[in-house]
């Protein structure tokens, strides 16, 4: 049974870009003699559904807007967050309300040494229709698909809205649908196969391709677990694992900011004291589409080499660490973290991976990843359920849950064997307060060795 598909911008309730334009140009008309205004504007309509056992357990859908004004006088700035409900004159009052709030507060404001924007006049408009499905549609199809498994997971989809202007002249609007949906298969033991489909283009055919996949699977955790000692063992790191790898590290890892400071978790790259495997190239890749084209300080954004053939390029410098330690801004976020970062593929065809891993472990996914020795880059965490024992090819058990300790230098520098052929996408599942942007696109990578440790 195939599902019904929609463009969740057909039934979006708010023209979320009709608005903000109305919003923008009132603030210009608002705005006194010397002040600057930076409005940023974040919006969503999507969709929530929670399985359990294939059924539909919870649902609902979210449609919201917040704008972030920033009023700037000299070195001064002042800013504040105000949801907005879509009715224009309603929302019209309550920004001249708080513009005035704002212009206040910045009589007694003391000067920001750091601040810079940009002042410079432009346009980008990002729009992406998205093939995504309708979310009765897609409860059917669970409940064909997941037949007879313990089927639980989480769907969120729909269009994601960021919007930026300044009394400058700059305008920006990025709207976007996609979908990420994330499924355990449970064994009667507790154990798991977890799961994930996400993107622009949904097929019923491959959500299903995906399950079954998954459920084929199953019979090995029904297995009795394999117990390994703690030491050194062949391994294959699939997409999903590496992220967990790489998105602690980039947490500051790429930080201008952290590696003027000497906080950062890569300094040791960066200053050339080590390099990796030359066919690991690294970029903050704008042109995946998963994240805006301008950031929240005026600057339009474009994709930033990180790591050239194992050598560090690049950081990540926002306006702040640039004004603070003399550097040029390159549009990154507030944080200086990677919002699409792009791991350059290899050679190696998923469907040879287990032949060329021969016996190892077959890695699908790390949990409770965190620093054990922040400055050489090492990472702890555990493997649980989506780890295998492979012989000869072929997959025979489950793995004990296992901590591990290993270099990022390591695994990406001496110990890497090969790259997978096909990167993945993997968009970034945070609903903390909105639905994320961003995400990262990974291939897999197959090393010589990986240590676990307990």
């Amino acid at each position: 049974m195939m599902s019904q598909f929609i463009s969740s911008r057909a039934a979006t309730s708010v023209d979320w870009q009709r608005h903000f334009t109305a919003l923008a140009d009132a603030i210009g008309r608002l705005q006194h003699g010397g002040e600057t205004t930076l409005s940023s504007f974040a919006g969503e309509q999507s969709d929530f559904i929670r399985f359990n056992s294939g059924k539909v357990r919870q649902t609902g859908s979210v449609s919201q807007g917040k704008l972030t004004l920033r009023l700037i006088d000299g070195a001064r700035q002042a800013y504040s967050t105000l949801t907005v409900c879509g009715d224009l004159q309603q929302d019209l009052d309550e920004v001249s309300a708080t513009l005035v709030t704002l212009r206040e507060g910045l009589r007694d404001a003391a000067d920001d040494p750091h601040l810079l924007f940009d002042t410079s006049k432009w346009e980008r408009t990002t729009q992406r229709s998205g093939k995504l499905p309708d979310p009765d549609g897609l409860a059917s199809v669970v409940a064909q698909c997941a037949q007879g498994l313990d089927f639980v997971g989480f769907y969120a989809g729909g269009t994601i809205v960021r919007g930026f202007a300044s009394t400058s002249g700059s305008r920006g609007w990025y709207e976007v649908d996609n979908f990420n949906f994330s499924w355990s298969l449970y064994d009667p033991s507790g154990r798991a196969i977890k799961t994930t489909y996400a993107g622009d283009d949904w097929s019923d055919a491959v959500f299903a391709r995906k399950v079954e996949q998954a459920a084929t699977r199953l019979a090995v955790l029904a297995r009795a677990p394999r117990a390994l000692a703690p030491g050194r063992y062949r391994s294959y790191l699939a997409p999903a694992a590496l992220s967990e790898l790489l998105g602690v590290t980039a947490w500051s890892g790429f930080s201008a900011r952290a590696q003027a400071s000497s906080r950062s978790e890569l300094y040791k790259l960066h200053v050339g004291e080590v390099v990796v495997d030359p066919r690991v190239t690294i970029s903050e890749d704008l042109s995946l589409g998963i994240t805006p084209g301008f950031n929240d300080d005026g600057y339009l954004r474009d994709s930033v080499p990180l790591i050239q053939a194992g050598r560090s390029a690049e950081r990540l410098t926002n306006a702040r660490s640039a004004r603070e330690y003399g550097l040029t801004p390159n549009g990154a976020l507030a944080g200086e973290s990677p919002a699409a970062l792009s791991m350059q593929a290899g050679d190696l065809p998923e469907e040879d991976v287990l032949a060329k891993l021969g016996t190892g472990l077959y890695i699908g996914n790390l949990w409770y990843v965190n620093f054990s020795d922040r400055m050489n880059c090492r990472l702890t965490g555990m493997t649980r359920f989506a780890t295998f024992w492979v012989e000869n090819g072929e997959i025979v058990a489950p793995l004990e849950a296992m901590r591990f300790d290993d270099s990022l230098y390591r695994l990406l520098g001496s110990e890497l064997e090969q790259l997978g052929a096909q990167a993945e996408l993997l968009l970034s599942d945070s609903t903390w307060g909105e639905r994320a942007t961003g995400g990262m696109q990974l291939p897999g990578i197959l090393v010589k060795s990986f240590e676990l440790t307990l």
